[in-house]
């Protein structure tokens, strides 16, 4: 009797520490700070946000404790066909469904462009992953605060493709848009070892008026075209340019087998 009951306890003990691997599996925007990771900086179980409060009230405070798990399993990349419009800042995953509230007063962070016109955002992520590639939305111009969030409200202005974690953080470098008073930042983040993809909402409040003119519409230079085969586990990079010969976009891919051949790796 006295072995059974050491085994239940063992059990238990193994149980406790899996629950809190998963509960910080992944990551999330922490410069500037996301919406759940606001809302469990500021006091999880009583917040003093009023957001965030109502938010608790919906789907109490663990999700808060799980702020790094705003993710769909199966995306693929197929963002929009997983997120519902309404449910962005979920990420369309129902246990986060107190973070798509439709209201003006989540705690907001100050955002500025460098000299450059550009801006290092910061993801924390205690559980790094090879990455596909980090997309970033701005709301636009005339969205008002505290209305629903849909795709259609968002203009994309940065992607990023695989860089290296310093610690348990993701550097981003990426030009800011022009923006003025209160937005929403959304991100996506896009894994290369399987289907899974992470979703930040950041409530952000542009200052200075610095950032740069979002990119205009693309126009169809042709297909790129290769010269012969490549090795496996080379990594190719795409860099377009805009006028002023400043980065527009910048996508990495490193070729696995199957993907080394002419007429296989510009795609």
């Amino acid at each position: 009797m006295h072995l059974s009951h050491r085994t239940v306890i063992a059990l238990s003990v193994i149980a406790g520490i899996a629950t809190s691997g998963s509960a910080f599996a992944h990551g999330t925007m922490s410069k500037p700070s996301s919406r759940v990771y606001s809302c469990y900086q500021g006091n999880p179980e009583n917040p003093t946000n009023p957001a965030c409060a109502a938010a608790k009230t919906i789907g109490g405070a663990q999700p808060f404790y799980d702020w790094a798990g705003v993710n769909q399993a199966n995306a693929n990349g197929n963002h929009q066909a997983v997120v519902p419009d309404g449910e962005l800042c979920s990420g369309g995953n129902s246990k986060y469904r107190g973070l798509d509230l439709n209201r003006s007063d989540w705690p907001t962070s100050p955002i500025r462009a460098d000299s450059r016109g550009r801006y290092t955002f910061e993801f924390k992520a205690p559980a790094p992953h090879a990455t596909r590639e980090w997309k970033f939305y701005v709301t636009r111009d005339g969205w008002q605060p505290g209305s629903p969030l849909r795709w259609a409200d968002l203009q994309e202005f940065c992607t990023v493709g695989n860089v290296p974690v310093s610690g348990d953080v993701y550097k981003l470098d990426c030009p800011l848009p022009k923006r003025s008073g209160q937005h929403i930042i959304y991100n996506t983040w896009q894994r290369s070892d399987s289907g899974e993809a992470f979703y930040t909402c950041a409530d952000v409040r542009f200052e200075g008026g610095g950032g740069v003119e979002p990119p205009p519409q693309w126009q169809d230079a042709g297909p790129v075209t290769a010269r012969g085969a490549l090795e496996e586990g080379t990594t190719l990079t795409l860099r377009v340019f805009n006028a002023q010969g400043n980065d527009l976009e910048r996508p990495e891919i490193t070729l696995a087998a199957g993907q080394t051949a002419a007429n296989q790796w510009p795609l």
